[in-house]
């Protein structure tokens, strides 16, 4: 009796879902054992944790569970947390024991990287999972609450500071304009005094996007009341809130959020992998240098466009195109048959500024602004619930409900 070569998942996230359901599509029950690891026993599209944060959308919403997608009977599910891989003794170390390996995927995740701003991992909130995620929406509602029962308050328990422009911190105002309203309402708090600021080291917002979208993007979100501090490092965050500029101004607030910054999962430097900025920076058919049985994906690895000579952006996009090449190159692998080069199709990229309004670029070049950008998010977040999870987590879990 031969014995069947074993193939373990780390991370049920866009990469490491879409790799183990293609790898149950492309291999049959008696080519290999599959085994996929994961600290929940949900999948969340991550993509969608702003909303979480917001309290725009309820957390349930943007989870679902993986025996839903994926059949027990077919893949090893193992609920735990990774701790470390040994790459020598080919096995991954849980906190709850351990697992070897004939080949491995890692795609682990990100984590909040907060570039070694002082008090920034400690009085700051960061949008990484549904925990976090719905624990900033909590924290949003108790200093309205709080405002509502205090004699004297203080204006600042209403402000709510976001450090970083970049995608997730511009999606995350684009629903508090959107939150902050039904907020004021609920507690019979004028909505001029609640504030939202949004602070940024550099010149701009959402570097990925061309000019007019931005200055169209900025304009969407002041005329509803939103804050630009854009050229203003953040020095230190402390309990109150960020020091900023030369005269080290305090921007006080009751609820600071950090979105200025990610990095590949820790696991990666604790495993010994040569690591670049928090990511492996992988080989053209995604293994980690060095290793022919050893896959890193999604946000654990720069993937080279050669083209351009820099890596291609870390986006759910990326992840799930890394799953297919991935899959593909596991199966010749075992059938000792060549392996692919993973080639990026860029199908643009689009940001929602609330429910109504967005913009995107897609196809191209075409430029999408306000309810046709909102529109066409809504049509990008269906795909990937789709691409994962099928038609029957489409209907359960869709934007757009068709009935």
């Amino acid at each position: 009796m031969t014995i069947k070569p074993k193939i373990v998942i780390l991370g049920a996230g866009y990469a490491g879902l879409k790799t183990t359901r293609n790898l149950t599509k492309m291999l049959s029950p008696e080519e290999a054992d599959i085994v996929l690891v994961n600290k929940h026993n949900y999948h969340y599209e991550s993509t969608w944790l702003h909303e979480v944060a917001a309290g725009t959308i309820n957390p349930n919403q943007a989870r679902f569970m993986i025996s839903d997608v994926i059949n027990p009977n077919r893949v090893r599910l193992i609920y735990d947390t990774v701790v470390e891989v040994d790459k020598e003794g080919q096995r991954v170390i849980l906190e709850n024991g351990e697992i070897t390996y004939d080949y491995l995927v890692i795609a682990l995740g990100f984590e909040s990287n907060t570039f070694g701003i002082k008090g920034m991992d400690k009085y700051a909130y960061a949008i990484v999972d549904i925990d976090s995620s719905r624990l900033i929406r909590e924290h949003i509602e108790l200093q309205f609450a709080k405002y509502r029962n205090e004699e004297n308050p203080d204006d600042s328990l209403l402000t709510i500071l976001v450090g970083g422009a970049g995608f997730t911190g511009i999606e995350f105002v684009g629903e508090l304009v959107e939150k902050v309203p039904q907020l004021c309402k609920k507690y019979d708090i004028d909505r001029h005094k609640a504030r939202i600021i949004n602070v940024e080291a550099m010149p701009s917002i959402l570097p990925m996007f061309d000019k007019d979208l931005v200055s169209y993007a900025m304009k969407s979100l002041e005329d509803r009341g939103v804050e630009f501090r854009l050229g203003t490092p953040i020095k230190e965050c402390t309990e109150e809130g960020f020091v900023v500029g030369e005269d080290n101004e305090l921007i006080k607030a009751g609820t600071i959020v950090w979105t200025g910054g990610v990095t590949g999962s820790s696991v990666l430097g604790k495993s010994g992998f040569e690591i670049t900025k928090g990511k492996v920076t992988v080989d053209g058919d995604l293994r980690a240098p060095g290793y022919e049985n050893i896959f890193v994906l999604g946000d654990c690895a720069w993937v080279m466009n050669e083209e351009e000579g820099r890596p291609y952006p870390p986006t759910a996009q990326a992840a799930i195109q890394h799953a297919d090449t991935c899959a593909y190159n596991i199966r010749a692998l075992l059938h000792s048959e060549p392996l692919q080069k993973f080639v990026f199709t860029d199908r643009g990229t689009v940001a929602s500024l609330g429910v109504t309004d967005g913009i995107g670029s897609i196809f191209s070049g075409t430029k999408l602004k306000g309810k046709s950008a909102a529109a066409m998010k809504k049509v990008v977040d269906n795909r990937s619930l789709f691409l994962l999870g099928g038609t029957k987590i489409l209907l359960k879990k869709g934007k757009v409900r068709p009935f």
